[in-house]
């Protein structure tokens, strides 16, 4: 019940907020800024709901990445898609879109993996005095 609660804490604080700011948008007529602002409100709450799977220590590094990454699959992806952000007139613009997506993820999975494995760790070890 802890984790369901700290992913509806982490996950629906950034989305209240910028749903509030969207819908906001929506109704002076800013229809583009409304539709970009809610699309950085599912990313930003997906991302930071998903986040928790990297604190169930049970399960193993591979399992943690795969869950995460299915859930940024039916979240980020199709919010990128309807953000408006990006040119859908072809293929290409799909296959854009999915080539940004999954590049962003790996370099983002990449450096947080070497932040908190190799770097962090080595800042919390404690420094023998010659």
């Amino acid at each position: 019940m802890k984790t369901l609660a700290a992913v509806l804490l982490r996950a629906g604080i950034p989305l209240v907020i910028m749903t509030a700011i969207g819908v906001a948008l929506l109704a002076q007529g800013k229809a583009e800024d409304g539709r970009a602002t809610l699309a950085v409100g599912v990313i930003a709450a997906a991302v930071s709901g998903a986040s928790i799977v990297y604190q169930i220590d049970t399960w193993s590094m591979r399992k943690q990445t795969l869950v995460h990454f299915a859930i940024m699959t039916v979240t980020v992806l199709p919010a990128l898609l309807m953000s408006g952000w990006f040119t859908l007139d072809s293929v290409w613009g799909y296959i854009g879109v999915i080539a940004t997506f999954l590049g962003a993820g790996i370099l983002l999975w990449v450096f947080f993996f070497v932040l908190f494995t190799r770097i962090l760790p080595r800042r919390e070890t404690p420094r023998s005095t010659p």
